[in-house]
């Protein structure tokens, strides 16, 4: 494929990427969704030292990070991309993480290099540095080797070739909206690393990681150290390495929890009424569905500080939750851009003389009164 080819291909997959993205599901209980994605499995074993295999490093400290986390934080959900030794496509990680909704994606790897001496941890977002000839460029096309295990890899990753460095133009064209919070978490968790387990630092970086590149929230991947330098792995396979480096992760991740809550709360004007409420006499009054549940949230949810004006409405025996009450469309089309960054399939309706009207119907009665 010649090389204009591929970047239009590359154009056409991201601008879909952006429009067509899932949208998020929510957690009945209005718990934070963490997935965690322990690296390789199955048939992938990842990096190797001896008996000493890269998949096995990454699950172990995995599910003690999880279970951490489930013993000691309630209001986050856990969910684990496998949790046995299973082989699971770059793609279907994503996939799990999307579908769930999930508000961080947390992979783990293990690293490896040609010299013996590389030794460290590092912790990367998704993103292209200037150096292409970095060792960043070339760990990241290690880790996307793992996609020649999988049948019709092509089609999956829209022609992107894990052999060819050339192919790292794909992630040019990605706008990462979630970049700012990603860069929070690897910042945490790379601080954690260094000083809770002491691991020799290695910063944080970007690089092209295709199981980063379709999740629909802030997502990073850690290198939990060196496979191939020998006192590395042997303290990654030990007992003490799980528990040191499980409980930096663990640490990271409940620093990042507290920046979240308090940017929730940052993010509410004033104090949210959560129900109906009476519509203007006047004007038909605009508003962003987000999202539909079986029954209604508790009054204390962390979802109801997210946007100004919350509340919802009962239709077909569902609770339908709306944010951005205005009597203005123009401001409610630019509500909808904000929600739709989390909410994919966000989208306005009208209300006039506390009925549900069409958004049309409310459009001709907002102009004859102008």
């Amino acid at each position: 494929m010649n090389r204009d080819r591929f970047i239009c291909r590359i154009m056409i997959a991201a601008l879909c990427l952006v429009t067509a993205a899932p949208a998020a599901a929510v957690d009945p209980d209005g718990k934070f969704i963490l997935v965690i994605d322990p690296g390789h499995g199955g048939k992938d074993p990842g990096a190797v030292n001896g008996k000493n295999q890269e998949k096995t490093i990454n699950l172990n400290i995995a599910l003690k990070m999880g279970k951490l986390i489930e013993d000691n934080c309630k209001d986050v959900k856990v969910i684990y991309t496998r949790k046995t030794d299973v082989f699971v496509e770059l793609y279907k990680r994503a996939d799990i993480a999307n579908k769930a909704g999930a508000d961080m994606f947390i992979s783990i790897h293990t690293n490896s290099a040609k010299s013996k001496s590389a030794n460290g941890a590092e912790t990367y977002l998704l993103g292209v540095e200037e150096n292409r000839t970095s060792a960043n460029l070339n760990a990241a096309l290690e880790e996307n080797k793992a996609i020649l295990l999988e049948n019709d890899y092509q089609t999956h990753y829209e022609g992107y070739d894990p052999n060819s460095p050339e192919s790292m133009i794909i992630f040019e064209f990605m706008q990462n909206e979630y970049q700012k919070e990603s860069l929070k978490m690897a910042t945490f968790a790379q601080k954690q690393m260094v000083s809770s387990a002491k691991r020799p630092d290695r910063g944080v970086h970007q690089a092209g990681y295709l199981v980063l590149w379709k999740s629909t929230m802030p997502s990073i991947l850690v290198e939990l150290g060196f496979i191939s330098n020998d006192t590395e792995c042997k303290y990654l396979v030990s007992q003490k390495g799980i528990d040191e480096m499980s409980q930096s992760l663990y640490k990271s991740f409940r620093e990042y929890l507290d920046y979240h809550n308090k940017q929730l709360e940052k993010a509410v004007p004033t104090a949210q009424a959560i129900g109906n409420k009476s519509e203007s006499k006047e004007l038909p009054v605009y508003k962003v569905q987000f999202m539909s549940l079986k029954s209604p949230l508790k009054s204390n949810d962390r979802k109801l500080k997210a946007y100004p004006s919350i509340s919802y409405y009962s239709e077909g025996g569902v609770c339908k939750y709306t944010c951005g009450d205005t009597t203005d469309y123009e401001a409610v089309l630019e509500t909808k851009k904000e929600v739709q960054k989390k909410y994919k399939d966000a989208f306005v309706v009208a209300f006039y003389n506390g009925r549900k009207i069409s958004v049309r119907e409310a459009r001709e009665i907002t102009a004859k009164n102008e």
